[in-house]
């Protein structure tokens, strides 16, 4: 069954999602640097660099910024591809896994509390 937000709601939903994750103190990430997380976790890999900015329409330095944060956090891995050592593929990790899992568990606790 569809939601439907007016864009207020679809705001106070946001706020109270950014707000509960910043409360939580799990760690700050910049809205690309949650995008580019989402992204590696949602669509299937591989993952690389280049592919990455691309679909972000970003430059590679961008991602690997992104990535050395998100990677000091545990949330990826970085690792050559055998096959064309040029390239770096991007790897899911366990407390990357947890991380987001727990995000979407917010998000779905902050919507229960909008519509009620």
């Amino acid at each position: 069954m569809p939601i439907e937000l007016s864009a207020s709601q679809a705001l106070g939903l946001w706020h109270a999602v950014t707000l509960g994750q910043v409360q939580k103190g799990d760690g700050d990430l910049t809205l690309r640097q949650v995008a580019i997380l989402l992204h590696i976790y949602l669509v299937p890999p591989p993952h690389t660099v280049r592919g990455l900015a691309a679909t972000l329409n970003v430059s590679k330095p961008v991602i690997t910024r992104a990535l050395d944060t998100m990677g000091a956090m545990g949330l990826v891995d970085r690792v050559r591809d055998e096959r064309d050592r040029r390239n770096v593929i991007i790897k899911r990790t366990v407390v990357g896994a947890l991380y987001l899992e727990r995000f979407g568990d917010l998000i779905i606790a902050k919507a229960r509390d909008l519509s009620q």
